[in-house]
């Protein structure tokens, strides 16, 4: 009998997101992962250190991260199967569920394109700051809708894509390294010192375990879209990340607008190259990626589906 382990744990995250009640108790799972990178990086990320040194230290690192995330969830996985029998899948769909972000990222979004709706540019500003890293307090109507869209489309693979993918593959043990590795990416896989070196390991561990998803993501935004096909495979090059360009380019093309550009970060403008052609982005746009990134959900869930009525 197939497991659904992976729709279920789908349905779960999309019902019930993490919920604040159980955050303000035992706090996420990923807040775990980020402690130990932030005690790693202040003890073995030195300043008197030299570059090699520093990247044999972030090596350390990303092998630490993979052996207790992937060795906990090959734990839990050997336990609950021995325990639960039959319904194993039902208790390891729900320590999948954390991982996953449907109803996370559509609950961060949501409000920049309602600030929007109703005028309040500065609300919108606030609220598309909390999920992007540019700045954003001078960006205009156009500048935060392109902000929130791109967020929605990027994190579509590292949240919801990425940890469905290795979840399918590899059961605990590798939705949940996936997410370790990820979010080291997030918190050390910079270019910009101290992190050049000491970041390394992360960030092109993290580029090679969102190789195929952020393709697929790409693939199934175009279809929930109906479109993007030709901006996807022209401009997905144009994004300084080997795969956030995929999703990022497909939404653009589903949307008929451009995205990225001249982006400014602590006070720095980087001329970045255009994804995408078309007009502006605005709330109308928001509104038409949201309802692709809905669409694009429920055609996981098919492929979930599909997959393990066949696995």
């Amino acid at each position: 009998m197939a497991e659904p382990v992976a729709l279920a744990a789908l349905m779960l995250d999309a019902a019930l997101g993490w919920p604040g009640w159980l955050y303000a108790r035992i706090g996420h799972p990923v807040g775990g992962f980020a402690r130990i990178i932030g005690a790693v990086e202040r003890r073995w990320n030195r300043v008197a250190w030299s570059g090699p040194n520093r990247r044999w230290a972030g090596i350390a690192l990303l092998l630490l991260l993979l052996g207790v995330a992937g060795g906990c969830g090959l734990a839990v996985e050997w336990g609950i199967r021995r325990w639960a029998g039959d319904m194993a899948w039902v208790w390891l769909a729900a320590a999948a569920w954390p991982a996953l972000a449907q109803r996370s990222l559509y609950a961060h979004v949501t409000p920049v394109m309602r600030a929007l709706a109703k005028g309040d540019l500065d609300a919108a500003r606030q609220a598309v700051g909390r999920i992007v890293g540019r700045d954003t307090n001078a960006l205009d109507e156009a500048g935060v809708a392109r902000a929130g869209i791109e967020s929605l489309a990027e994190s579509f693979c590292d949240g919801i894509v990425a940890p469905l993918f290795w979840l399918v593959l590899l059961g605990l043990p590798g939705i949940w390294a996936y997410k370790a590795v990820n979010t080291a990416d997030s918190m050390v896989g910079h270019k910009e010192a101290p992190f050049t070196d000491f970041g390394w390991a992360a960030a092109r561990f993290d580029d090679l375990l969102n190789w195929a998803p952020a393709r697929l993501a790409g693939l199934v935004l175009c279809i929930a879209g109906g479109g993007g096909w030709a901006a996807m495979r022209r401009d997905h090059r144009r994004h300084a990340s080997p795969n956030a360009g995929w999703p990022e380019a497909a939404m653009a093309g589903a949307l008929g607008i451009r995205l990225a550009g001249p982006i400014r970060y602590d006070g720095a403008l980087h001329d970045k190259p255009w994804i995408g052609t078309g007009g502006e982005a605005d709330v109308a746009a928001m509104r038409a990626a949201l309802r692709i990134y809905l669409r694009a959900c429920l055609i996981l869930w098919g492929l979930a589906a599909i997959w393990e009525s066949i696995g």
